[in-house]
């Protein structure tokens, strides 16, 4: 009996996303940050205060990424992401509106894409490119859009949480799309950087058995000494 092909559908692209986010945010301020299980339909996506940052990205498929902050979300994330990296407390900003703030979320919005695009390479076989992540302070609500039209565009809306339980909002416009599964094939395999190191790290750290050779100097260098102190020098 034929097996039906699997269909990956513009929701399943979006819940990679999502991962994306959770994972990238986890790992790198060492707390537990958590999407929603559902989703929310939207017909325009949007930047909202109190911190918004967006990219857009093409290629197999088109689409734009906002994130929107709450101002204790963002400053929350930015001092354990800046703790985890060994900067002291006292030397860090504690408004959202600070210049070092709207950098450090930046570059975290670059490191989940950058994670996003990667699955989508490996597990759709296809391939996107981003756009250098934009991050603005703003006090009002700002619609934005893609310049070019998208294909049957579908938006949605995911809420997240923060260790803390501050709330900040994925939106997601992108072509209505589907990707299906011909034939089969082997993904490459996921690995974490950070996780490699800390191999790496062990493997140096762990000592080998001596050889033979070397156990026999050793025993040479203990009998000399043990010679000289009977002798007392």
């Amino acid at each position: 009996m034929n097996k039906s092909p699997q269909v990956v559908t513009s929701d399943d692209i979006l819940l990679k996303l999502c991962h994306s986010v959770t994972h990238v945010l986890s790992s790198t301020t060492a707390s537990q940050v958590s999407h929603a299980a559902m989703v929310q339909n939207i017909t325009r996506t949007c930047l909202k205060p109190d911190l918004g940052c967006f990219s857009i990205f093409d290629g197999g498929f088109s689409g734009l990424v906002v994130i929107n902050f709450s101002a204790p979300a963002a400053i929350e994330i930015y001092r354990s992401y800046m703790q985890q990296m060994g900067m002291p407390e006292a030397e860090l900003a504690f408004s959202h509106t600070s210049d070092e703030v709207g950098d450090v979320m930046g570059e975290l919005m670059n490191q989940i894409l950058g994670d996003f695009i990667s699955k989508v390479n490996k597990q759709l076989q296809t391939s996107i490119n981003q756009s250098q992540p934009k991050m603005l302070t703003i006090n009002k609500e700002l619609t934005i859009s893609i310049d070019t039209n998208l294909d049957e565009a579908v938006a949605r809306r995911v809420s997240f949480k923060t260790q803390s339980n501050h709330i900040f909002y994925l939106e997601f416009a992108m072509d209505k799309t589907e990707f299906i599964k011909l034939d089969e094939f082997d993904a490459e395999d996921e690995f974490d950087p950070d996780d490699l190191l800390a191999e790496h790290g062990k493997k140096h750290e762990s000592k080998a058995e001596p050889s033979p050779w070397t156990q026999a100097a050793n025993k040479e260098v203990d009998d000399a000494d043990d010679l000289l102190n009977e002798l007392g020098i």
